[in-house]
């Protein structure tokens, strides 16, 4: 895949709006009731990169990131300041905060994921670019050490164990996390209100599969 492992500038991102869109076919029969369908498994996030009126530094940094991304050819990484942790925005990421898998005693690797639950209703959203340094694991609540007794793969989100978890045993894992995306055009237009500052409007930047 065509991705560069590097953060979107965050002093530039902060203030973006955006968030997760779904697709759902709705029919609506002659009675009046409707059946829904979705082709999507997953939702994908939408987000806006464009700024407003800041200094021509900020405007250099974002023109040369663009480039250096060759517009929309190549990925990269995008900090959601609305939802870039495994727990709440207000908690303190920890070992637990997420489940992630069940012990058997053979499986040694386990994916990232980040659950979103109401009611009876929970999706599991798949996260595959967790920040370095920001893992934590548990089994069964007892913290885990990186390279001691597991690693991760901050490019896939992969935690692979050094010795498979016993049956039984709960897989638990806090982290930060970005969102893989990229540019949703190719072209910039830029604006220099003044000598000293200028402002993009609309920079579309869109979530990748991966």
């Amino acid at each position: 895949m065509q991705f560069h492992e590097i953060r979107f500038p965050t002093a530039l991102s902060f203030g973006s709006i955006g968030g997760p869109e779904r697709r759902t076919d709705v029919v609506t029969l002659a009675s009046g009731f409707e059946e829904r369908n979705t082709p999507w498994a997953h939702s994908r996030r939408r987000y806006d990169a464009g700024i407003g009126l800041r200094s021509m530094d900020d405007i250099d940094t974002l023109i040369a990131f663009f480039e250096a991304r060759r517009g929309q050819m190549y990925g990269f990484r995008w900090k959601d300041w609305a939802d870039f942790k495994s727990c709440k925005p207000s908690a303190q990421v920890s070992a637990t905060d997420q489940v992630i898998g069940t012990g058997d005693g053979v499986v040694t690797t386990f994916a990232l994921r980040k659950m979103y639950a109401s009611g009876d209703a929970a999706y599991a959203r798949p996260i595959a670019k967790p920040v370095v340094g920001t893992v934590m694991v548990a089994l069964d609540g007892v913290a885990q050490v990186e390279d001691a007794d597991f690693a991760v793969e901050v490019a896939t989100g992969v935690v692979s164990f050094f010795v498979a978890p016993t049956a039984g045993v709960s897989v638990t894992a806090g982290f930060e996390f970005d969102v893989p995306v990229r540019f949703d055009t190719d072209r910039i237009h830029t604006s220099a209100a003044t000598f000293q500052a200028g402002d993009v409007p609309d920079v579309p930047v869109l979530e990748l599969r991966v």
